[in-house]
């Protein structure tokens, strides 16, 4: 491949990566719309700010190198009444049965076929009482990240305990490029999440 090649194979490369995260961004904010018009009006998790919650590195390393780019991505929705807003930051406590809407999107991964979309509830979150820089649900949203494939071994039946916490989960699975409207994402991403989410006591 000669210079010219090599320097429109990476701006086409770069292009096609920046409007496939468009596109996600636009499918989340959907997302949000469609459930604040639900009973429970779900807003979104915010840890620092309206924004996703990814594990991703700046390292030099060739295992963080390939972390570089965010290939893995989640956000969370809590009912309107079990959290506050305070300076651009929701506040949500733990306690007292907190089940929460989350949705995980898995742009490459080689254990999934093709980019997926993970809906579901995640409920019997506990945090582990020696531990202090727990203060909300959402302190915890970057450690599930962190430990995704822990946490996420099994997604139909999410059971984690670590030395933080322990929560319980329930995910459904959708090919991310099947999801191309509006009536595909209530149909395939929250009704399904919701029968997870409003069948966990």
């Amino acid at each position: 491949m000669n210079r010219p090649e090599m320097v429109n194979q990476t701006r086409m490369a770069f292009d096609y990566l920046q409007k496939m995260y468009l596109e996600v961004s636009y499918l989340i904010k959907e997302i949000e719309g469609q459930l604040f018009e639900e009973d429970e009006k779900f807003v979104i998790c915010k840890a620092s700010g309206y924004a996703i919650s990814t594990r991703s590195s700046s390292g030099l390393e060739s295992p963080n190198v390939a972390m570089w780019l965010t290939r893995k991505l989640a956000v969370s929705f809590v009912p309107e009444e079990r959290t506050k807003l305070d300076r651009g930051q929701t506040l949500t406590d733990i306690n007292g049965g907190l089940k929460v809407f989350h949705t995980s999107i898995v742009l490459d991964d080689p254990k999934v076929s093709e980019p997926s979309v993970f809906s579901g509830v995640l409920y019997n979150i506990h945090q582990k009482l020696s531990v202090k820089w727990i203060k909300k649900f959402e302190n915890i949203m970057a450690h599930i990240e962190y430990n995704r494939e822990k946490v996420f071994k099994d997604p139909e039946n999410v059971e984690h305990e670590d030395a933080y916490i322990k929560l319980s989960g329930k995910f459904v699975r959708r090919n991310l490029f099947d999801i191309n409207n509006s009536e595909a994402i209530v149909e395939h991403i929250i009704k399904p999440a919701l029968l997870l989410y409003r069948g966990v006591p």
